[in-house]
């Protein structure tokens, strides 16, 4: 085995050893969770169905396929799934953080050849389980790139490598606005015919990604809003009634990011709104949503990872309140088009090690919940928060990168949605004694005490669950929360069924069970059943609440980086 290959199947397996080093741990401490199913929050949209990757093809590969039917029963019809590459030159075999299709190409004369078979593989097989594509317009067609003689045009970098070489010809602007134009043109009207006007109507259309960093675009800002101008009109020649935004542009979760994320970001927003259109002439240019991405920024401390949630949330607000200050613009739904706890799923490293455990799960529930406050506090329409993981075909088990499964495995994070697809559409009031305010997370993330908390939902035919999470930023053991849970307005008196959902080390969890079984760096079809077994999400009984005066109340115990869904049947039903 190359040393290389080996290094990456150890080191974020020992980080997670290290992190989980026994400790003497103290008594488990009191948290008191209120709810009152009568008094309303809001309607809580299920912004967390959203998910993309850099590799387009690992979609139609046999764990890739597996992944997506899984994703597609998340929330039937209402999944979206965002991709790059989906217009890049090759024959479709997938590396990380590369992809093709062979969309584009020229014949010797110098005239657009177009092949949609790829492409269509793709799309079809994210259609075949009921997702639609969020479609990211980009990248440039090796015979549409402007990138100077002698480029290269696929990269070749492998994890480990510095990030920026990752940017080769295809991150150039087109040499021809108008072949650019045509080529989108065509492949929207394509898209029509193939999956019908009704159904192509409901996907996103956004241009490229990230044009404000030069790893993804080597033009300049004007470059961009011209490339996006010109892409806009074209989907919109071919389907007048075409969901078109953007700009996808990198949030401020790295150093650097923000300065160029408030340049291209406030000179999108004024491009779209008061500026000439370059393909049309006209000032503005047709926007139904908005996108930026934000991303947190874990670190390697004291021999364990300590994550940046506070990173996170700053730059998910830059975005809402940058767009909440263009009075045209305010009310557009808003996609978060990247929401991680860092940068890179394929990049290896010990800061990043907590992926394949509840961390990442814990992290993502305690995140969303305040992504869903900040946006009550700034009154914009979130839309949308997409999760950039995906699964990487034929790798190591459990090998470090950020993905919803490994090896076809389901991984705690996947089992996370799964628990937020059972939340109802009415979010209710709840409050908890140990739960980090929303100013002090932003500002400090959460290195005190635990952040336990929970979010509580009333579903239509009268049943209600409540989502509880228990995070630390600090990857390290800690006492269990014995969590009181009072819930109030209830109505009639009587008994209800009560069930509960785990993701924690020992539920859903096949990190634990592959690392019980000695970690193997392959395994036996017997194992490969007891992993799935593992990484099932299952219902646990509960005793039935007794209700009095509306009013009940049960205890739950919540280890440390642990999710539990509370489903309460309504009265004289089951907990569905």
């Amino acid at each position: 085995m190359h040393h290389r290959l080996r290094s990456l199947l150890v080191l974020p397996l020992a980080l997670v050893a290290v992190s989980a080093t026994a400790q003497p741990q103290p008594a488990s401490f009191p948290v008191t969770i209120s709810v009152d199913a009568s008094r309303n929050v809001g309607d809580l949209p299920p912004v967390w169905r959203f998910f993309g990757a850099d590799e387009p093809n690992y979609a139609t590969m046999k764990d890739g396929r597996k992944l997506i039917e899984h994703l597609g029963a998340l929330k039937p019809g209402q999944v979206y799934f965002r991709a790059h590459n989906l217009l890049t030159t090759g024959d479709g075999t997938p590396a990380f953080k590369w992809g093709s299709t062979n969309a584009y190409t020229e014949s010797k004369d110098g005239k657009p050849v177009y092949n949609w078979t790829i492409v269509d593989h793709i799309i079809d097989t994210y259609r075949a389980q009921g997702i639609h594509p969020y479609l990211e317009v980009g990248f440039m067609p090796e015979a549409l790139s402007s990138a100077p003689p002698g480029t290269p045009y696929q990269h070749s970098w492998r994890p480990g490598f510095a990030y920026n070489l990752i940017s080769t010809g295809w991150a150039y602007p087109p040499k021809d606005y108008k072949k650019w134009a045509e080529l989108v043109y065509q492949w929207t009207r394509h898209n029509v015919q193939r999956y019908g006007r009704a159904e192509v109507e409901k996907w996103y259309f956004e241009i490229w990604n990230e044009a404000n960093i030069p790893d993804y675009w080597k033009g300049t800002p004007e470059d961009f809003y011209k490339l996006h101008d010109y892409a806009v009109d074209a989907i919109r020649r071919a389907l007048p009634t075409a969901r078109v935004g953007g700009p996808d542009v990198a949030g401020s979760a790295r150093p650097g990011k923000d300065e160029s994320f408030q340049v291209v970001m406030r000179g999108f927003l004024d491009h779209v709104t008061h500026g000439r259109n370059y393909a049309t002439g006209k000032i503005g240019t047709p926007v139904d949503f908005l996108s930026f991405h934000a991303k947190g920024s874990p670190v390697f401390v004291d021999g364990h990872v300590r994550m940046g949630i506070a990173t996170h949330l700053r730059a998910a607000d830059n975005g809402f309140e940058r767009v909440a200050a263009v009075p045209e613009l305010a009310s557009k739904p808003i996609v978060i088009g990247e929401s991680d706890p860092e940068g890179c799923a394929a990049c290896p490293g010990p800061q990043n090690a907590y992926r394949n455990g509840t961390m990442y799960s814990s992290y993502t529930a305690a995140t969303l919940a305040r992504l869903w406050a900040l946006a009550r506090k700034r009154q914009v329409n979130l839309q949308g928060v997409l999760t950039w993981a995906f699964t990487f075909e034929n790798q190591p088990w459990f090998p470090g990168y950020r993905q919803l499964a490994t090896n076809g495995i389901d991984q705690p994070i996947m089992n996370l949605f799964r628990l937020l697809a059972r939340l109802g559409p009415v979010q209710v009031a709840s409050t908890s004694s140990a739960e980090i305010p929303l100013d002090k997370i932003m500002a400090d993330g959460v290195r005190g005490a635990p952040d336990v908390s929970a979010i509580a939902t009333r579903a239509a035919d009268g049943g209600m669950a409540v989502l509880a999470w228990h995070y630390h930023d600090d990857d390290v053991p800690g006492p269990d929360a014995a969590v009181h849970l009072d819930i109030s307005g209830l109505g009639a008196d009587g008994a209800r069924k009560v069930t509960l959902w785990r993701v924690d080390p020992a539920n859903a969890n096949a990190f634990t069970a592959w690392k019980a079984l000695g970690s193997p760096l392959a395994v036996d079809a017997n194992q490969y059943k007891q992993l799935e077994a593992a990484s099932a999400l299952t219902p646990q009984a509960a005793p039935d609440l007794s209700v009095r005066g509306g009013k009940a109340s049960l205890e739950v115990t919540l280890p440390r980086q642990g999710v539990v869904l509370i489903e309460v049947a309504r009265a004289g039903g089951t907990a569905r």
